[in-house]
């Protein structure tokens, strides 16, 4: 990436520190002004994945100003207890993310955007619908964690997940060791061999447990008892009459049992803005808009476009 530069950075958070890296464009000049786009890694990512190291590198290579970031209680950054997977602090992380980039005097405050995988794609959603400094954003193969939750993750029986979950907080409210959770097989032919079918869940497998996608701090873990936080949470809550930023949509045409294409069609049709684009990418899943070269390649050439409309 020698065409990039990248800062790694920590700023200060709730009462911890967010760990992130800064990619600058080619022949950065700290006395210009740049657009300045926040990144945000999926569920059980970190900012060395398709956040940083795809989307975040590939439009820094296109001028912008991009910060990825590890979310609060994961990755390198800060926060105690460790894993906790929160929406409200997700996306807290966000502002906090935007509120870094306008200490930057070489970001244009009026040229900010957003960008989020997976169930980042959903937390950038919810984050624009309440911070209007985000004035363009798009949602990579979205993920509403709170309809996920609700359904596949609690197998259907939500009020039995939430149970289970309280009996486990007040166990470790007591002194009882955290109960972390995987949220995938240790390897696709163990979750073949388990009776998994699901695209989705095969797929991350595959680009969480190999060379391909692994990272150290992509622990794909959650805090079991901690998860009752996204039981009532809707990532679109209000986008019918608050989201009303110019939105782009990018999903593949492969649906899977994370739900990114019924929720990518569902934020489009609730948002509010006047200018929001879909672009479905034929012949591709969830994982492959991750990192693979031809449709990351097609999502690049939507979202480049319609980010220098916005964000100039």
């Amino acid at each position: 990436m020698s065409d990039i530069t990248i800062k790694h950075i920590n700023y200060r958070n709730l009462g911890w520190d967010t760990a992130a890296n800064l990619y600058l464009p080619a022949g950065f000049d700290p006395a210009g002004q740049y657009p300045a786009i926040v990144s945000t890694h999926p569920i059980g990512s970190c900012k060395e994945q398709t956040s940083g190291n795809v989307y975040g590198a590939g439009l820094a290579r296109e001028g912008f100003v991009v910060l990825a970031f590890d979310a609060s209680f994961q990755g390198a950054s800060g926060g105690e207890p460790r894993f906790v997977e929160d929406p409200s602090i997700r996306v807290s992380d966000i502002r906090f993310a935007i509120d870094y980039l306008m200490t930057l005097p070489y970001v244009d405050p009026a040229c900010i955007g957003a960008i989020g995988i997976c169930g980042g794609g959903a937390y950038t959603v919810h984050a624009a619908i309440t911070d209007h400094r985000i004035k363009a954003l798009v949602s990579i193969t979205g993920v509403n964690f709170g309809r996920l939750i609700r359904e596949g993750f609690s197998q259907f029986d939500p009020l039995s997940a939430l149970q289970a979950m309280a009996a486990q907080r007040t166990a470790e409210a007591r002194g009882g060791a955290r109960q972390v959770i995987n949220y995938l097989p240790t390897s696709v032919e163990e979750g073949r061999k388990a009776g998994v079918t699901d695209i989705d869940v095969l797929e991350a497998t595959e680009y969480y447990r190999t060379p391909r996608g692994q990272q150290p701090n992509g622990a794909t873990s959650g805090l079991f008892s901690f998860n009752s936080a996204a039981f009532g949470w809707d990532a679109f809550l209000h986008a019918e009459v608050l989201l009303t930023q110019p939105l782009l949509v990018v999903m593949g045409d492969k649906p899977g049992g994370f739900g990114a294409y019924r929720d990518g069609w569902e934020i489009y049709g609730r948002a509010a803005s006047t200018d929001k684009q879909m672009f479905v990418a034929e012949g591709w899943s969830h994982y492959d808009l991750y990192d693979k070269p031809e449709p990351v390649a097609q999502a690049m050439a939507q979202m480049v476009p319609f980010l220098r409309k916005h964000l100039s």
